[in-house]
């Protein structure tokens, strides 16, 4: 037998002043001064930044990835002769080396730079979340994730033609977008508690809708004038809100006394500025910590609860976990495997949608760049829809399988009739992108936070970060294989990408058979589960 996955050595917690953020700082001393009230309800508030932040955190690192897809079209030269000589001075047709007959091959192997790498480095930025300040970790990531979006966009004025500068951006990027998963999964896990979880988290995963649509639109606005802006801007944006990250991030609800779904206590509420108030709360907190970390929690039909509570409260926040032992926490590998079939359809659309548009009806770079972003809309609502039913069912690889299923034909009915009309196009768009994008989104958030929470790892808070690299590392590398197989395949046809994506979606719902069986058996013993609230 295997022993407990989350025993080791209790972390200690912190309260050092220091370590709290020197914005925090500032907003504490002001509150304690001008508004008690608001400072009495600091648990909010703490838990609305930290919704707020790693959504704009993670909404930056989608936006930095979305200008690659959008500047395709300009990249490659698919000009006339007529069309060359109209265009404006300081305008191009097509930009070297992607000016050839092989650009969709070269695009393939700018894609791949990018997602292979990131798919490896996730594993490993996992690992690394979960011992360092996360605040430290996402605000480097995203400030060097600035850095090499805007590399990529100065090539153009610096007129860089080197197919291995672009290929080595890509690399470099893809290793410190890693940084954002592992981080903003965590963070919210360790706020957030499991009460209404699928819908938090539905609402929340919305920023990856929110940052593609943002990072196709600036891309869209400057393609046709300036493709390096299309880099440049979300380059610094990204850039900046990675510094606000650093002055204002609490990692750790602990360092300011915080303690999520613990049971309530007396607060003391007063004007006195002294900076040692927060120390002061948070050693008399320290006792609710533990009751948190120890209480009792609904669990998932998938997910049972087999350990005490005492046993949990030995062991505390527990030590980080190791790969192979988050393999074996019962779904992780179900679940990752119907995330690398179900995040290489979202990620083949994601790159490749775009150009399909414009390649398959008579719209422009800019037009084709904005009816793209309609599949990122219907993605806000399938993440929302998926989450919601998570929690009134508590049956998420029902729901996954349920939404897979439904997906496969309305694949094959955007391929078949979404270029007859703007319209159709439209409609289809956002349901496609409703029925793709909603497992996996519920796959990535809910599911990956409460498998990270597992009961089997005996009350660990360290072991969040590991299972969502897992998770999420696996699926990227189906996000790396989908565009790479969509570069490949489509010189043979655009039927035939969709007929890939199609038996990607069925692949991956088979995947969940018995998981899909397990919560049903669950279900037939405790028909209580569903519930209305």
């Amino acid at each position: 037998m295997r022993p407990p996955l989350g025993g080791g050595r209790t972390r200690k917690m912190s309260n050092n002043y220091n370590d709290i953020p020197f914005g925090i700082r500032i907003v504490q001393k002001l509150s304690r001064q001008c508004c008690p009230r608001l400072h009495a309800r600091r648990d909010l508030l703490y838990k609305v930044s930290i919704f707020v932040l790693t959504f704009l955190a993670y909404a930056c690192y989608h936006m930095c990835r979305k200008p690659i897809s959008v500047v395709k079209s300009v990249l490659q030269g698919n000009c006339s002769s007529a069309q060359a000589a109209q265009l404006h001075e300081g305008q191009d047709c097509g930009y070297a080396p992607f000016d050839g007959p092989d650009a969709t091959k070269l695009f393939g192997m700018l894609d791949s730079a990018f997602l292979f790498t990131y798919a490896i480095a996730m594993f490993a930025s996992g690992f690394v979340a979960e011992r360092v300040s996360l605040r430290y970790f996402l605000s480097m990531g995203m400030i060097l994730t600035g850095v090499f979006t805007y590399m990529f966009g100065i090539a153009r004025t610096s007129n860089i033609h080197s197919l291995w500068y672009f290929i080595l951006i890509q690399i470099c990027a893809g290793i410190f977008q890693t940084t954002g998963w592992p981080g903003v999964v965590t963070l919210v896990g360790r706020w957030f508690g499991r009460s209404k979880r699928g819908l938090i988290f539905g609402i929340w995963n919305s920023h990856t809708s929110i940052g593609n649509i943002l990072g196709t639109l600036i891309a869209a606005h400057y393609v046709e004038t300036d493709w390096a802006m299309s880099f440049v801007v979300p380059g610094i944006i990204i850039g900046a809100i990675g510094f606000l990250l650093f002055l204002f991030l609490v990692d750790q609800p602990e360092i300011v006394g915080c303690y999520p779904d613990s049971v309530p206590h007396e607060r003391r509420v007063t004007n006195d500025s002294d900076e040692e108030q927060d120390d002061e709360e948070q050693v008399r907190h320290n006792a609710a910590e533990i009751s948190y970390r120890s209480a009792p929690t609904e669990r998932t039909p998938i997910l049972p609860s087999s350990h005490s509570q005492s046993h949990q409260r030995e062991h505390g926040s527990g030590r980080p976990i190791s790969l192979i032992d988050a393999l074996y926490i019962p779904g992780v590998v179900e679940f990752s495997l119907c995330l690398f079939f179900t995040k290489l359809v979202s990620y083949t659309f994601m790159y490749w949608l775009p150009l399909y548009i414009q390649s398959s009806s008579t719209l422009g770079p800019t037009l084709s760049a904005d009816l793209s972003t309609l599949f990122d809309v219907g993605g806000i609502f399938g993440a929302i829809a998926a989450g919601y039913i998570s929690d009134l069912t508590g049956m998420s690889a029902t729901i996954c399988t349920g939404m897979l299923f439904i997906a496969s034909p309305i694949l094959l009915m955007y391929q078949q009739y979404g270029a007859l009309s703007v319209s159709i196009s439209v409609l289809l768009l956002i349901v496609v992108g409703i029925f793709v994008n909603g497992p996996y989104a519920l796959i990535t958030t809910s599911v990956s936070a409460e498998l990270g929470q597992h009961s089997s790892l005996e009350g660990n808070a360290n072991a969040l970060a590991t299972v969502t690299a897992i998770i999420d590392g696996t699926g990227s590398i189906g996000a790396a294989v989908g565009p790479l197989l969509a570069g490949l395949i489509s010189t043979t046809g655009w039927q035939n990408v969709f007929h890939m994506l199609i038996i990607a979606d069925i692949i991956a719902m088979l995947l969940l058979g018995r998981l899909v069986v397990k919560e049903f058996a669950s279900l037939r013993r405790s028909p209580t589960r569903i519930r209305i609230e």
